[in-house]
């Protein structure tokens, strides 16, 4: 197998920690964060006491000013563990970035050293019931009267959101300007009017809090306004390359553990008096499947090496995030067959990884909106 040179002996020191970390603060209680349909704020904390919480923020605003490997080596530990709950890599990778390129001075000493330690847990709310990835398909609207924004219009699919102390909300400044008229607000969740629902029930992240979000005329101040007003969607779209390359990773990682699960698995379970790894079909698969995660591991690896220079553009990351989950579904469901009724009892890794793994294909952009987005740009 190729190895690996991105990493350097401190990345690797990072990983052996976090590693530790999330065996000790979250492998344990996630069976519970289950059935609660969230973590809870204590391992925010932990995980900010830890280090880990927005590792890409500067010293000034009380983060660590570190690379986006570092950021890669938590959520691939994360990934490890096939614990989805904890929505760090949002927190963190996500809304952070957002607040360090286009926030005021005040709203970065606001909301980042309080992002890093823990303290406030945040989203970005961009899906609605009638516009998931059509961005530009959004109705909540944001009227200035005076020194406010006010706010009306609903959100589904918030990861972190019920949650979340701070969202950034995408709403409409302008209806008929189309794109242009796509704005960015900063809105506490203490603020009157805005209201949540409670964590919808999935068929996998069962442990990730998500929520739909209510507003009726929220009232915003123009403080709040993220970067400028009009530039929402383009903002949107310098910072989404970052998101799809962060699903891709989260996804060969899932792909590459599965495998590593299933060989294990295959060389105890026995079948008409031998190890099914002793059967031809199950080497050709395993065969094939691990080539295949091979491959894609060269090519996130080079996103990475890429997005490190600032080279990655939008079609290769919609590349990275399409190839790689449609790889990471169809790795796991292999994986299961192999587990055979066990593989859809809840209480294997394996079954948790089926469910977990589907949304993949649907948030950052769903796959079919991915491919547009490279054929526009091959065409």
């Amino acid at each position: 197998m190729i190895q690996r040179t991105l990493f350097t002996e401190e990345h690797e020191m990072l990983r052996d920690a976090v590693k530790d970390f999330f065996q000790k603060e979250v492998v344990p209680f996630h069976d519970q964060w289950e059935q609660d349909g969230q973590v809870s704020r204590e391992v925010w904390l932990k995980a900010g006491e830890m280090g880990i919480l927005c590792p890409g923020t500067p010293v000034e605003y009380g983060g660590p000013g570190l690379d986006f490997l570092y950021s890669a080596v938590i959520i691939e530990e994360l990934s490890k563990t096939g614990c989805t709950g904890p929505g760090f890599f949002l927190h963190s990778d996500i809304v952070a970035p957002y607040i360090l390129h286009y926030g005021t001075e005040q709203q970065k000493k606001t909301w980042l050293p309080k992002m890093v330690s823990g303290e406030a847990i945040t989203a970005i709310a961009m899906s609605e019931p009638s516009a998931g990835s059509d961005l530009q398909g959004i109705k909540t609207t944001a009227v200035k009267q005076g020194d406010h924004y006010i706010v009306n219009g609903s959100k589904t699919f918030i990861t972190n959101g019920y949650m979340s102390d701070m969202v950034i909300v995408v709403v409409k400044t302008d209806p008929n300007a189309g794109a242009k008229g796509t704005s960015l607000l900063l809105m506490e969740s203490s603020m009157a009017g805005f209201s949540k629902g409670k964590p919808l029930k999935k068929i996998g992240m069962k442990a990730q809090d998500t929520c739909e979000m209510f507003f009726d005329n929220v009232k915003v101040p123009v403080s709040n306004l993220l970067g400028k007003e009009g530039q929402g969607f383009n903002y949107l779209m310098q910072e989404l390359p970052q998101e799809r390359l962060l699903v891709g990773i989260m996804a060969i990682i899932s792909a590459e553990i599965a495998i590593e699960k299933t060989i294990q698995y295959t060389k105890e379970r026995i079948a008409f008096g031998k190890p099914i790894s002793a059967f031809q079909n199950t080497r050709f698969k395993l065969a094939e499947m691990a080539t295949e995660t091979q491959i894609g591991r060269i090519f996130v690896d080079k996103c990475i090496e890429l997005h490190l220079k600032k080279e990655l553009d939008i079609p290769t990351a919609a590349m990275v995030k399409y190839a790689m989950t449609d790889l990471q579904c169809k790795v796991v469901d292999e994986c299961l067959q192999f587990h055979g009724g066990y593989g859809y009892v809840w209480e294997y890794w394996i079954a948790r990884a089926y469910a977990d793994c589907r949304v993949q294909k649907i948030y950052a952009g769903a796959n079919e909106i991915m491919k547009e987005i490279i054929s526009r740009a091959i065409l």
